[in-house]
């Protein structure tokens, strides 16, 4: 009669184990996603509220409090409220929610980013440019980018200009 609860006891750590594996899981947060799919936290703005993930098929969609803009180096970038795509291990492809603007005249949408080396290669379907993965490592924040004004870091701030388009 003592097999009975030592069974129970085994079942019950079963799912006490499994239990806290789920609660694990359910704790990461898209930076974290991101970088296991070998990308930097930093192609992706601070303030991420949702995401959802399908780990079967990679498709992915990022909630954002609203849209998004700020300048990085000399593109200026937007992200819609909603970002969809599918990723894999180095490879983000039909992605739709994030743009950049070229030439101060036309918005294009990015739809593919690939990590090859220590680069990232961001694709807007006809050209695409290349940039050092070190220039993604920190998030970049709405309107400001990554010249916020941070109290740990004492990085000077400098907002984007708001136009209606």
């Amino acid at each position: 009669m003592k097999y009975i609860p030592m069974s129970l006891t085994t079942i019950f750590l079963f799912f006490l184990f499994f239990t806290t594996v789920v609660s694990d899981t359910e704790k990461t947060s898209v930076y974290d996603e991101l970088q296991r799919y070998d990308f930097p936290i930093g192609i992706l703005p601070k303030g991420v509220k949702a995401y959802e993930l399908n780990s079967m098929t990679g498709e992915f969609s990022v909630y954002l409090n609203g849209s998004c803009r700020f300048m990085l180096s000399s593109y200026e970038l937007h992200y819609a409220p909603v970002i969809n795509g599918v990723i894999s291990k180095g490879r983000l492809r039909k992605v739709s929610g994030v743009s950049v603007k070229v030439v101060l005249l036309c918005w294009l949408n990015i739809v593919e980013v690939k990590r090859i080396c220590d680069n990232l290669q961001f694709s807007v379907g006809f050209t695409s440019a290349n940039f050092p993965i070190r220039s993604f490592e920190k998030s970049p924040r709405c309107e400001c980018g990554l010249r916020c004004v941070h109290e740990d870091d004492g990085e000077l701030g400098k907002k984007l200009p708001v136009s209606s388009s």
